[in-house]
């Protein structure tokens, strides 16, 4: 009887304490309709990990099949239309009047009448990449109409439909599942690791000491019982998956929170992310151990760089202080949006003497939340306020290039970095070469050109990540390569030495005709009204990002 009115007292302990961290959705049950004329099913998740973002809505299966029908999720009427070579692909957002966005990517062809009117829009601009404001009269819908076809167009690795519900105002992207979509969940989350950091020092300078769990009685339990740990002050991390019924998928989970003696002290819950703050994943995670090729790690406590977003935290920001001999009952649920759940529970101390390791070397520490500066007659750079999420030690080194000029090591990219910053190099070119001139990035089998912009000797230009960087000199032109010719298009390959293209124009018989670019692969021209039966002269013009041009003309008869 004391056994069972302890267990009663935890879970209420537990339950109010969710409560105080997260409060209940209230968004609109059976308001929408599944957007996909197919089976019901799902591929991924809203909350997934992804590198560097959130995985930001669900992904619909389409029967592994190009061209199911899409159809509006509730009446409204379609605000906006995206077309891009990556991301979204062909994309249509419908705004509903009860003040929710739904948004429909991947695409391939849209309805007739919308695929005439983006068409001519795109005419009319001279573009092909177009994001399109809609006047509100112009395509409206019924719950059910048919709005395109599937596809795989942009960043789409197989066919299937993006989904995404977004609050209209603040465009936060809302999690799918928290309204009721005919998805059966029955099953609690897997939670496969359990990993503890010593918050003495940065979670970047240190491996985490991973706990062997078991299960038992459907509680996570550590193999070795009560755990004693070298420091006073720690934070715990997890790798835990969502399943639905009858689906193999590990999908993301949607909350997790962190109990300290019965008292909740953090958790994060996966709902109302904007694309503004997507990239803070890389907070979320144990961003080194990622980078490395290990699994991912979601932090369960927040990082001090990290703002609220996801997190609910009390003051130390749910890092742990062990004080005294005595163990500390520690608590994880870990939930999904149906509701069930999975817990890890484990007792843990601080040995009882341990050495706080000290820095040694040759650095400058950089810390979140200020402006971080290093220079020196070479190179100088700047980090935003709010550019980290953890303190480290940056570390410098100067490498003597093949072609003349210094390779300037910026730490390395096992540190996330979540702004822009600018880096700019000091060094000697012709006065005549200062437009041509590019900063190269490379990390791993990793590279990135951008342009540099010349101001009394030093070259500047923006990166989000450390590595190796270099000036290089681009006077070479893009190549524009004929791939193929069918009686219905015809297909183009342009490489550039830096891989970034910044302008592309095609005319036919003098007039600019639309090339699509999807996945930025190839440039495709599907004979439309402007190519008429009979001989025909076609001009590509292409231009990269230092103004390196080039042009060819192509003969053909349709």
């Amino acid at each position: 009887m004391n056994k069972l009115l302890s267990l009663f007292l935890l879970l209420s302990v537990s339950y109010t304490g969710s409560a105080q961290l997260f409060h209940e959705k209230n968004y609109p049950q059976q308001y929408f309709r599944w957007p996909v004329g197919a089976t019901v099913g799902i591929a991924a998740n809203f909350g997934e990990l992804r590198p560097n973002h959130y995985h930001m809505g669900l992904d619909a299966r389409t029967e592994r099949k190009e061209n199911m029908p899409i159809l509006a999720a509730a009446a409204g009427y379609i605000a906006k239309v995206k077309i891009e070579p990556f991301g979204f692909g062909r994309c249509i957002y419908i705004n509903h009047p009860n003040g929710i966005t739904t948004l429909y990517a991947h695409l391939n062809n849209f309805s007739p009448a919308l695929e005439n009117y983006i068409k001519q829009q795109q005419y009319n601009l001279k573009q092909w990449r177009v994001f399109l404001d809609i006047p509100a009269n112009l395509f409206p819908v019924a719950k059910g109409d048919f709005i395109a076809y599937s596809g795989n167009t942009g960043g789409s690795q197989g066919p299937h439909l993006h989904f995404e519900i977004r609050d209209t105002k603040t465009d936060k992207v809302l999690n799918p599942l928290l309204f009721d979509f005919p998805i059966p969940d029955n099953t609690p989350p897997d939670i496969i690791r359990l990993a503890v950091y010593d918050r003495c020092i940065s979670t970047y300078e240190q491996a985490p000491k991973y706990i062997a769990l078991k299960k038992v009685n459907g509680l996570y339990e550590p193999v070795a019982g009560t755990m004693t740990v070298a420091t006073d002050k720690i934070s715990f991390a997890i790798t835990a998956y969502d399943r639905y019924t009858g689906s193999t998928n590990q999908n993301g989970i949607y909350k997790a929170i962190l109990f300290d003696n019965g008292k909740p002290v953090s958790g994060f819950l996966m709902d109302s992310i904007s694309y503004d703050e997507t990239r803070y994943l890389n907070a979320h995670i144990d961003y080194k151990q990622r980078a490395r090729g290990g699994p991912y790690l979601q932090h369960v406590s927040r990082l001090y760089g990290y703002n609220n977003g996801i997190y609910k935290t009390d003051e130390n920001k749910g890092v742990i202080f062990l004080k005294g001999d005595s163990a500390r009952v520690i608590r994880i649920e870990v939930s999904d949006a149906a509701g069930n759940k999975s817990i890890i529970q484990l007792k843990v101390k601080a040995a009882e003497t341990f050495t706080t390791p000290s820095a040694t070397g040759d650095f400058e520490m950089f810390h979140p939340g200020i402006v971080n500066v290093f220079e020196n007659d070479k190179i100088r750079f700047y980090l935003p306020e709010k550019s980290l999420y953890d303190s480290f030690r940056f570390r410098y080194k100067e490498i003597a290039g093949t072609t003349g000029g210094y390779i300037y090591q910026l730490h390395e990219a096992t540190v996330p970095v979540h702004t822009y910053f600018p880096i700019s190099i000091r060094q000697n070119f012709p006065v005549s070469d200062t437009g041509k001139i590019v900063m190269k990035r490379t990390y791993g089998a990793k590279i990135d050109y951008r342009k540099a912009s010349e101001n009394l000797g030093w070259y500047t230009s923006r990166f989000r990540e450390f590595g190796n960087f270099q000036l290089l000199k681009d006077t070479m032109p893009p190549v524009i390569s004929a791939v193929s010719k069918s009686p219905f298009r015809l297909a183009f390959s342009i490489v550039d030495n830096t891989e970034e293209l910044e302008n592309f124009n095609a005319y036919l018989d003098g007039k600019w005709v639309r090339f699509s670019n999807d996945k930025g692969r190839t440039f495709v021209y599907i004979f439309d009204e402007n190519c008429p039966p009979g001989p025909h002269e076609l001009v590509i013009n292409v231009e990269d990002q230092v103004g390196n041009n080039s042009e060819r003309r192509f003969s053909f008869t349709r």
